[in-house]
């Protein structure tokens, strides 16, 4: 299946990038090379870092953009490890960063990487198939407590203890291997009045269970802020989330990075010694306009955040 992805605030997040032609620009989440294929375009003697976990990802999206390969460096690789891979590179400032979290339209639509409940699928929601823990994994060998927690949390489903407890149920008559296996407990985990009245029902669990098998949240808000410290002096940083979790994530981290001072308020002398990193150039996120919902109904939950170094 040839890997596409509709990059969501495209025009947005470039005109956000404010690009220099000698320029260093670091794209934590290559996915199918759109904002990737937008910031090389405008580079004479500046260099593209390209990241992604995903192989299929990194294959296709250096085919799109193999007329400029002279400028890009790819790395597959989790994101949330790329300082230590910009520190090999010698790159000690950059002049941008792009990440759009979550999954791509290609992982989505394409059935056997086990990311969707519409269709019927062997459980994987590995963004990085060559990793151990798979969605399989955590359904069949999750304690119920513990899976509750993360449906709750990650999810943030009212009815996380019910499904936790159905999973178990089932997996003790047999292993539970597909997608619409999953789909069917969690379906009936809900009373019939209430399964469909906010959208599909396995929306929640889902994305739970996939935030737990990739580990999407784990130390967001460390790389945030080590990559906004990484930036040169008017240097910009641009995030597109998918879900409130993330978003607060990213909004406490620039808000912390915002501060001049942490000093407890009845203090009259300031002695933190901290100063403001970043300006936050976002008040409020940014969302897809109306043209753009139209032709990718995947951007209404997305929220673009951006801050600029100072």
């Amino acid at each position: 299946m040839e890997f596409k992805h509709k990059s969501v605030m495209l025009k947005e997040c470039i005109d956000a990038l404010d690009i220099k032609e000698d320029g260093v620009y670091l794209d934590c989440t290559l996915g199918g090379g759109g904002h990737s294929l937008e910031i090389v375009k405008r580079l004479t003697t500046g260099r593209l870092i390209a990241v992604d976990k995903d192989k299929d990802a990194l294959e296709s999206a250096s085919k799109r953009l193999k007329e400029y390969e002279e400028k890009i460096t790819y790395i597959r690789d989790d994101f949330k490890n790329v300082i230590d891979r910009l520190d090999e590179l010698k790159i000690d400032k950059l002049d941008g960063v792009i990440m759009d979290l979550g999954v791509s339209s290609y992982q989505l639509d394409n059935a056997e990487r086990g990311f969707s409940y519409s269709a019927d699928a062997p459980l994987d929601m590995r963004m990085d198939a060559d990793q151990y823990l798979s969605a399989y994994d955590v359904v069949n060998n999750y304690d119920e407590a513990r899976l509750a927690q993360l449906i709750w949390e990650y999810g943030e489903d009212k009815l996380s203890g019910r499904i936790a407890k159905n999973i178990v149920q089932r997996r003790a008559k047999e292993k539970i291997t597909t997608t619409a296996q999953l789909a069917e407990i969690v379906e009936n985990s809900y009373p019939a009045k209430l399964r469909w009245k906010f959208g599909n029902p396995c929306k929640r669990t889902f994305q739970a269970i996939r935030i737990e098998v990739n580990g999407e949240l784990k130390d967001l808000d460390k790389i945030v802020n080590d990559l906004s410290l990484r930036l040169k002096t008017g240097g910009r940083i641009c995030v597109i989330t998918f879900h409130s979790l993330e978003d607060r994530i990213i909004k406490r981290v620039f808000v912390e990075l915002n501060k001049e001072c942490i000093c407890p308020p009845h203090q009259p002398i300031c002695t933190c010694s901290k100063r403001r990193e970043v300006e936050i150039i976002t008040k409020k996120p940014i969302t897809a306009n109306e043209s753009e919902l139209e032709e990718n109904s995947r951007s209404a939950s997305a929220k673009l955040r951006i801050a600029k170094r100072v």
